[in-house]
């Protein structure tokens, strides 16, 4: 069975026991790792794997051809993206007519700064532009962007690029909805069987909570260079109870995203009915 998600610690921590073959019953997995801006277009093209990590952004895209499993994927509380830029005490007023460096224009970050620039910043920025999220802070540096949108582990390194924060856009969502996060979904082509793919996947999560020691080498092994500490600090981020099932509170969010962002025309329109079968 084909399968993509990130090399981030957080997918390498859930989905160890499952690829390494300790969940029993569960077919072998072909892996692909790829970043999830990859993942959301492999998806919106019916191309690549019948299991993918997508953003929660990019489920109006892809609707019509998988289905949302209720496990494996990303949300939480105090783990949103981060508005980041060179001077300490930028306002977002001071936002308007500059450049802003963005990861992906398919990402629940994307979604979560177009629908805080629309209620916080009274103008339009200059210009949205979209380079990979390791580029993001070294050019917010050298001054070639003004302001930069990041995600994963930036949350932790910023402060070794002399960069400040202006807006922890987790923390403006938590506060004005009183939901979790939705960042990463786990979808599956409606072709399969969503119900047992979800019951390996939670038993896969289960089996790294159990033996969390297990899965340190396969996490460091695709870390991308990050220490140790740092990749504990993601996964107890990024996989918690919303991990293991996303429940009421967890559909709530994702409902509570996807249909603000259509009312702001950032997603295509689509049938909320659709989000939960």
């Amino acid at each position: 069975m084909k399968i993509a998600f990130s090399p981030c610690p957080n997918d390498t921590f859930v989905f160890h026991a499952w690829v390494h073959g300790l969940i029993p019953d569960a077919p072998a997995l072909d892996v692909m790792y790829a970043d999830i801006d990859i993942t959301n277009h492999l998806a919106a093209n019916r191309e690549g794997p019948e299991i993918l990590k997508i953003s929660y952004a990019a489920l109006p895209w892809v609707l019509s051809d998988y289905n949302l499993l209720q496990c494996g994927g990303a949300l939480g509380r105090g783990c949103g993206p981060l508005v980041l830029t060179k001077k300490e005490g930028t306002t977002p007023e001071q936002l308007i007519g500059k450049r802003i460096a963005v990861p992906s224009e398919r990402s629940t970050a994307y979604l979560l700064f177009r629908l805080w620039v629309a209620q916080q910043v009274p103008g339009k920025v200059s210009e949205i532009v979209v380079m990979p999220f390791h580029e993001i802070m070294p050019a917010v540096q050298d001054g070639s962007i003004d302001a930069g949108l990041v995600i994963h582990e930036a949350r932790f390194t910023y402060p070794s690029y002399g960069l400040h924060m202006l807006a922890d856009l987790g923390s403006w969502w938590e506060t004005d909805t009183n939901l979790p996060i939705p960042l990463g979904a786990i979808i599956a082509h409606k072709s399969l069987d969503a119900e047992a793919i979800s019951n390996w996947i939670r038993s896969s999560v289960k089996h790294a909570w159990a033996n969390p020691t297990l899965a340190q080498e396969y996490v460091m092994q695709h870390a991308q260079e990050l220490s140790p500490e740092v990749a504990q600090s993601h996964i107890d981020l990024y996989v918690n109870e919303f991990t293991a099932d996303l429940g009421d509170n967890g559909r709530e969010a994702v409902h509570a995203l996807l249909t603000r962002a259509e009312k702001e025309g950032l997603v295509p329109e689509f049938d909320s009915k659709q989000l939960f079968r």
